[in-house]
């Protein structure tokens, strides 16, 4: 018997992460990046947060607001490359487009609810928030399937002193978080070109790796020895003829290009 059910949301998440690909495959891999939860005004939700502060972790149920359609079968985008049924993955593509992720708590402020390593994203309506139970939501030695634990095939991501001036420079005038990107692209398989935008070149006879977000290239090299991953700087995805070709900006994006070339950080 078929039912249809519909849900009003309780507020809504102000995160950094704006674009799908700049969230983590887990939150637990997002780092330090504050995001907030604003409930809706007018509701009691002051009083249904009372003693919420006390969990260090909350689950957020929530809805993939960018989906408008489902799979059945979806590629991961780690562990196998093989198709898998959306049931057995944390895909969003799915036939109801409710996510679940369990969060860091880091504070409560009146209707504001303050989180950390988080992988939703900005926009996302908030449906629920339910606190966190070791006893009862832990089990750490049950199987995971197709899913390999191999966090110690993760690669440390270290900043060169140009490229960290350059991201806070494109943050600060721009809102562009090519640090968090960097990290959460290249911490596992860094030089996959299958699933990500890197192509690589000898330069000075050492191999030196470029990631591309949107129009902007990172440039990195690899240590597989150590494990780490560097990155030595930003530079712009355009040429200088496609930039002084001002009739044609397609992502309204070239003056910060310009200035970012201009100044040369």
């Amino acid at each position: 018997m078929l039912h249809q059910f519909s849900f009003t949301p309780i507020g809504y998440l102000h995160s950094e992460q704006k674009y799908r690909y700049e969230t983590p495959r887990q939150g637990v891999l997002a780092g330090d990046s504050i995001s907030v939860i604003k409930l809706n005004p007018q509701q009691n939700f002051e009083q249904a947060v009372i003693e919420l502060d006390g969990f260090d972790r909350i689950w957020v149920i929530y809805l993939f607001h960018l989906n408008t359609n489902w799979k059945p079968m979806v590629t991961p985008p780690r562990h196998t490359r093989k198709k898998i049924g959306v049931f057995a993955t944390r895909s969003p593509h799915r036939p109801n487009n409710i996510g679940i992720s369990c969060v860091k708590l880091e504070k409560v402020d009146g209707l504001n609810i303050y989180i950390s390593q988080s992988d939703i994203l900005d926009g996302s309506p908030i449906v629920d928030i339910k606190p966190y139970l070791p006893y009862s939501d832990s089990f750490p030695d049950v199987k995971t399937g197709w899913v390999k634990q191999d966090f110690e095939n993760k690669f440390d991501v270290i900043y060169s002193t140009l490229a960290q001036s350059q991201m806070d420079w494109l943050k600060e005038t721009a809102n562009i978080n090519l640090r968090n990107f960097a990290k959460l692209q290249l911490e596992f398989k860094p030089t996959d070109t299958s699933r990500k935008r890197i192509s690589k070149e000898i330069i000075d006879e050492k191999i030196i790796y470029t990631l591309a977000y949107r129009t902007w290239r990172i440039l990195f090299n690899v240590n597989d020895e150590r494990k780490a991953i560097e990155i030595l700087g930003i530079k712009s995805g355009y040429t200088l003829d496609e930039l002084s070709n001002q009739l044609e900006d397609k992502y309204s994006d070239k003056l910060i290009h310009q200035q970012f070339l201009r100044i040369r950080l």
